[in-house]
């Protein structure tokens, strides 16, 4: 690995997180419930343009700059499991399996569309 992808994946990393931080707020700030919907948006849509990444068959630095670095730093597996988790404590057992399922489903979904979409690019 070159230091210049090393860099590049950093940099595009924190745009990422930085992004992911913003809309995960904006979201939440206006989200109906307990469901963690900011972090729900943040995962579909980012699986969404990885599908698109895919689909236009990026390939080589520039995919990984643009799927380990943005897109890695952007999606949140493991805020979505802990918000999970945390639901499930906290008693509500019924919307942490429903964060679980949709968020894999509508997830598989928008790789799946975003892909097709790509493809057609």
């Amino acid at each position: 690995m070159s230091p210049l992808l090393l860099l590049a994946v950093g940099v595009v990393g924190g745009v990422g997180a930085l992004a992911r931080f913003l809309v995960d707020g904006w979201v939440a700030e206006h989200g109906p419930g307990e469901f963690p919907v900011g972090t729900f948006v943040v995962n579909v849509s980012g699986a969404f343009l990885l599908g698109v990444l895919v689909g236009v068959a990026l390939r080589g630095d520039a995919l990984v700059v643009a799927a380990i670095g943005l897109l890695g730093s952007y999606t949140t597996f493991s805020t979505w499991v802990l918000e999970s988790h945390r639901l499930a404590e906290d008693g509500l057992v019924r919307v942490a399996l429903l964060n679980l399922a949709l968020s894999m489903a509508v997830g598989l979904g928008a790789v799946a569309l975003g892909r097709a979409l790509g493809e057609l690019l």
